[in-house]
């Protein structure tokens, strides 16, 4: 048999250069930058404030539209929903945390 380099040169220097080993590939380490601003209860705390200040904002709305004070029913309505809907979000996360907590506490140590 013949080798490889007789048949197709054009194959014989690919295979060398298959062969060849690869350079190594170094990605930049990186260093933490960020740290932590807020814990988790402060989080917490803030998305809970984000809900009542979107109630507080549906009541007031309400309220104009139930004076006659303004004609503006729609907004009113989409401010409704949004507290509705940002405090079903709060109810089922604090059912999930909830949750959560029962289930580590059950875990056998």
């Amino acid at each position: 048999m013949s080798p490889l380099g007789s048949i197709n040169p054009i194959a014989a220097g690919a295979l060398q250069r298959v062969d060849a080993p690869l350079p190594k590939i170094s990605l930049p380490v990186a260093t933490p930058t960020a740290t932590p601003s807020t814990g988790f209860g402060q989080m917490l705390d803030g998305l809970v404030a984000a809900v009542d200040t979107k109630q507080q904002t549906a009541a007031a709305l309400t309220r104009e539209v139930l004076l006659g004070d303004t004609g503006q029913v729609h907004q009113s309505m989409i401010a409704m929903q949004e507290a509705g809907v940002a405090f079903s979000m709060m109810v089922e996360v604090r059912n999930k945390l909830v949750e959560s907590y029962q289930e580590l506490m059950r875990m056998q140590v």
